[in-house]
């Protein structure tokens, strides 16, 4: 016993920066110390766009909307269209009660984490209910959707997973 201790003694050790394991302790630290400047890094670069300065005014807007959507129930709206992207065109019909309405009218494409790709689009119905507005292009999203009439009397809205969703039929059905 005193034999081993005296060769184990005599051997020279390395110093600590020389073996594996302290470095292979540290990474563990060490990568968590780097995540976390990136996300820190994320979290300062990045708007947060879904949070909004004036929610207290959006909240009270709530209750204009829940309006425009009884009204939009009371006149039996339904707006159905689709997006043809080889025409470039948002195409479809809106009805009241089963009849065409012929009055001009927003679509309101609203993006789920992006507002600078929101998009308000005027259509202008014929005499058959029947419109078609130019959109160059839809990206694949999970859109927003808001239809209201032109002088913001009525609204209609749903969300829409495009191109999973070939069409979209929204029919007003405010509670």
């Amino acid at each position: 016993m005193n034999r081993n201790s005296q060769t184990l003694g005599s051997m020279p050790q390395p110093p600590w920066y020389a073996q594996r394991w302290p470095w292979l302790l540290m990474l563990g630290p060490a990568t968590v110390v780097v995540a976390g400047a990136f996300t820190t890094w994320l979290a300062v670069s990045r708007p947060d766009a879904l949070v909004v300065g004036d929610y207290y005014k959006q909240g009270q807007a709530i209750n204009q909307d829940l309006r425009r959507d009884r009204v939009a129930t009371g006149m039996r709206l339904e707006v159905q269209m689709r997006f043809d992207p080889q025409a470039g065109r948002l195409e479809g019909t809106l009805t009241a009660a089963g009849r065409p309405l012929g009055t001009p009218f927003k679509v309101m494409l609203a993006h789920p984490t992006m507002p600078e790709k929101d998009m308000t689009l005027e259509a202008v119905p014929d005499a058959t209910g029947r419109f078609s507005i130019v959109l160059p292009a839809l990206e694949r999203a999970h859109w927003q959707v808001v239809v209201e009439g032109g002088q913001k009397d009525w609204r209609l809205a749903h969300s829409w997973d495009w191109p999973k969703h070939r069409e979209l039929d929204i029919k007003a059905d405010a509670r």
